[in-house]
């Protein structure tokens, strides 16, 4: 069993007030906090090492580069990659799927077919737009139903020998929907298409193994996983990483410059023009390790106590509406109450010392299915307890009562 006061405790920024009242933190699918061994880690960068990386002979270069590199490899053993060089260093999930979607223009035409889901993330999204407008190709998309879960029967009809590449969300930041992906994955190599996943969502509560999940491409941002903002990476086969041409270029990611012609570094500094956000990347090994500490599938367990405690006490509140009932989610609720504004909701409860979201989640055609504006999002992580979610219950109905 964790110790759940004993994690809180590990988390500095828990302890503060927020208008004169304790933090309650429910908005962890925008971004998670940090423990102190994380933010310790920043510190010591900065204060023992700071140098930059592959560029030195020096030792603190040398330091720099350990470190750093040190976190590929963390990345390839959590996520069961085949290879370290498989896993690209970028700023996040959004860098990550610009990347891959940048890289396609020179594989498809006005033949080719992209298949993404309606439960995605404009991040996920509107890359694959831009790739359409660059080549002809054609979006196509796997509806929802009213449980906010994907109808598999309608995306193979989708599949065809047109499709090129699927990319769909491992976890819907809105609903909280766990998506099939295996199932998804395995239907679209029948017709030889690629598959990206998007697992900014689904890497704090779930353990993805990319070999079994056979995935050709996976995208993550570490400041969901207790880690740094401003960095991420991008995992892909090997395969797909030689074929696929650079997206940024300038340092690190050449072998040979001439005025001539330019010859490409090897994986993975193929992909990794420029000086990198050498401090994070050096404290998402950090997080890493914490979370290997605790446990993925503690956390995964705990949290689903969270979300079926916090669902039952929501359900009691007359009016309230949950969106995202599917069989299978993550610790993300999104609901409504009457006819109250979620915007007007989320202020409310914020003069309380209660973080939540409140919008579309950048996720506009959810809201356009369920013909709403926007939603209130409460998201819980492994630090939230039993005893916060009656205080926003409490809270969300003083809310209520005062804008009825």
């Amino acid at each position: 069993m964790m110790d759940v006061q004993k994690i809180r405790d590990d988390f500095p920024i828990l302890t503060q007030q927020v208008n004169g009242k304790p933090l309650v933190y429910f908005d962890n699918a925008a971004t998670s906090q940090k423990p102190q061994i994380v933010i310790s880690a920043l510190d010591k960068y900065y204060k023992e090492i700071n140098a930059n990386v592959h560029r030195g002979v020096h030792t603190l270069s040398q330091l720099a580069t350990d470190a750093y590199e040190l976190t590929r490899n963390k990345i390839q053993h959590y996520f069961n990659a085949q290879h370290n060089y498989e896993i690209i260093f970028t700023r996040g999930t959004t860098e990550s799927i610009n990347l891959v979607a940048s890289s396609f223009t020179s594989i498809l035409n006005e033949e080719d077919e992209i298949i993404i889901s309606h439960l995605e993330h404009h991040s996920n999204i509107v890359p694959w737009q831009f790739l359409c407008e660059r080549t002809g190709a054609k979006l196509r998309v796997i509806p929802i139903n009213e449980k906010g879960e994907l109808l598999l029967s309608e995306y193979e009809k989708l599949l065809n020998n047109k499709t090129k590449i699927v990319a769909v969300s491992h976890v819907s930041n809105t609903l909280g929907t766990i998506n099939p992906i295996k199932e998804i994955i395995d239907k679209a190599h029948r017709f030889n298409a690629a598959v990206l996943i998007d697992g900014a969502q689904a890497a704090p509560h779930i353990q993805a193994d990319f070999q079994a999940l056979d995935c050709d491409f996976y995208c993550m941002s570490a400041h969901k996983m207790y880690g740094p903002t401003g960095i991420g990476f991008l995992y892909g086969k090997e395969a797909w990483l030689r074929k696929l041409k650079p997206y940024h270029g300038g340092g690190e990611m050449i072998k040979l410059v001439t005025f001539k012609k330019t010859t490409y570094a090897d994986l993975p500094h193929k992909f990794e023009a420029g000086t990198p956000n050498i401090a994070a990347g050096v404290a998402f090994g950090t997080a890493i390790d914490y979370i290997t500490k605790i446990g993925i599938k503690n956390i995964a367990t705990y949290e689903d106590t969270l979300l079926k405690y916090a669902t039952e006490k929501l359900e009691q509140i007359d009016g309230l509406k949950i969106y995202g009932t599917a069989e299978k989610k993550a610790s993300v609720i999104s609901f409504n109450v009457k006819n109250i504004h979620p915007f007007d909701i989320g202020s409310i409860v914020d003069k309380l010392g209660i973080a939540v979201r409140t919008g579309h989640h950048c996720t506009q055609p959810i809201m356009q299915f369920f013909n709403i504006p926007g939603t209130v999002r409460a998201s819980f992580s492994f630090y939230n307890t039993k005893e916060e979610i009656d205080v926003f219950v409490a809270a969300l109905q003083k809310a209520v009562a005062m804008l009825q």
